[in-house]
């Protein structure tokens, strides 16, 4: 029996995907920078039907794909367009929300449950799921755990690593590795459960989970600050920690070239401020009470910074429609930048006290290697992570003689930066395709050893997401 007709006899007519023209959207990236071609497409609906693909896939030495709601940023979730067309496993049929335990504080979903409907979950339950980014609608639990995803709440919550608290996968010859207890404490040898969270579906495929719940907030408190340098939102950040503590809840960061194109591209956004300003800083405040006592103490934060010259102005929001207004603007910028041009996505992460210099240094750079490029800049400042993006029209990009090596050398020359001041290439979108190369350049070699090691214990044949993640062992 062939392979298709095996995976047809597991998954049934609903289960498989062989059909060109409705494989391609599942082929290539959201943003279409990526595309290559699978075998077929598997969607299980339950473990077991995971299980037997890996092992039928496996009998046959045919690699294997992992895909959630493919809205990654890298290239991770669409096959390479070199190497033997895999099998793709969507995992968007499995969307079971299994339990909430509002004394655990915890809920078990499978992997393709959609992000924001296990937020609502969360919320009716009267809890907090806190992952949060501007995919939510349409990403996947098993891709947000597979990339270690972070969003806009990592400055309080930490990243989905820190909010996972027991995982089942499916390992590379199509047995199950299941520990569903949600445990907090559980000091009984290696937490393995830390190797497949930001593995990428290069260890295994995960096909269930159990997520750390939190007291929802009932109160919050944002404003929309307009501040003249990243130095100035720095000071800021020092002072909005001190205040508030681990109520801090965000402090994004945004340039005013990313707020226009926003506003340009994206309807029904509108500048919260009436002048521009080079830089803008998003801040939230929540708290389980005191929302009028959260606005005041915001309110007295920015009007001690204006005295001290930090702040230029500032809107505070006035209500619930507004504070969705002010994060609407934040959550729009993928959607923006991709209508606007072409931008050359990175995702440092340096100390919070080198943000200025990673911000002067790098726009230094680029403008040296690519006059013609402009700077969208846009990130997480509380923990570091700023999106730094050389930005091209659409007009500008097609006019470039090279496009590849001036990609190549505008995000290596931004990633040496951060580097030098003891940052990382990748602080939450993972490695894909885009940053393979970075991995060789940056990471130790005794770290890829360890890794590689990793992998060819857990999948000695190679098979699953190849390609990504883990560079070419040069012998």
């Amino acid at each position: 029996m062939s392979l298709i007709a095996a995976l047809q006899a597991v998954l049934g007519p609903k289960g498989l995907i062989t059909d060109h023209d409705a494989m391609a959207p599942m082929l290539e990236d959201w943003r279409g920078r990526y595309r290559g071609d699978a075998l077929c497409i598997a969607r299980p609906a339950t473990t077991e039907q995971v299980c037997e693909v890996v092992r039928l896939c496996a009998a046959q030495q045919v690699p294997v794909l992992a895909q959630g709601g493919n809205t990654g940023l890298v290239g991770g979730s669409v096959p390479a367009g070199q190497g033997p067309a895999p099998v793709i496993i969507n995992l968007e049929r499995m969307r079971t929300l299994h339990r909430i335990d509002t004394v655990n504080n915890s809920i078990e979903v499978d992997a393709g449950c959609v992000l924001a409907a296990v937020q609502e979950a969360a919320r009716e339950a009267g809890r907090l799921y806190p992952v949060s980014l501007g995919a939510e609608g349409s990403c996947q639990v098993g891709g947000t755990i597979a990339t270690n995803a972070g969003g806009i709440s990592v400055l309080r919550y930490g990243n989905t690593r820190e909010n996972v608290l027991g995982l089942e996968v499916v390992l590379a010859d199509g047995s199950l590795w299941s520990e569903l207890r949600g445990l907090r404490k559980d000091n009984t040898g290696y937490d393995l459960k830390h190797l497949f969270i930001g593995s990428e579906g290069t260890l295994g495929i995960i096909t269930r989970a159990v997520l750390k719940l939190h007291p929802l907030p009932t109160a919050s408190a944002v404003a929309w600050v307009g501040v003249q340098t990243v130095g100035q939102a720095t000071e800021l950040l020092v002072q909005a920690r001190q205040a508030f503590g681990p109520t801090l809840s965000a402090f994004e960061l945004m340039n005013q070239l990313q707020l226009d194109l926003v506003v340009e591209h994206v309807p029904d956004r509108r500048s919260p401020l009436s002048s521009a300003f080079p830089w803008h800083v998003l801040i939230e405040v929540s708290d389980m009470q005191g929302g009028a006592a959260l606005d005041d103490a915001l309110t007295a934060l920015l009007e001690k910074a204006c005295e001290q010259g930090l702040v230029d102005d500032a809107a505070l929001a006035a209500n619930d429609a507004q504070r969705q207004a002010l994060w609407e603007i934040r959550h729009s910028v993928s959607e923006a930048n991709k209508k606007a041009g072409v931008g050359l996505t990175t995702d440092c992460a340096v100390p919070a006290s080198a943000i200025t210099e990673f911000v002067e240094r790098s726009t230094e750079a680029i403008a040296a290697l690519a006059p013609t490029a402009q700077i969208v800049a846009v990130g997480h400042m509380g923990d570091g992570n700023i999106h730094f993006i050389p930005f091209f029209t659409h007009a500008a990009w097609q006019a470039l003689p090279d496009q590849a090596a001036i990609a190549v050398g505008l995000r290596r020359a931004v990633n040496d930066i951060a580097f030098s001041l003891q940052g990382t290439f990748s602080a939450e979108h993972g490695v894909g395709q885009t940053s393979l190369g970075e991995m060789s350049q940056y990471k130790s070699s005794a770290s890829l050893a360890l890794m590689r090691a990793v992998k060819k214990a857990l999948d000695p044949a190679g098979l699953f997401n190849p390609g990504r993640l883990l560079p070419p062992e040069h012998n």
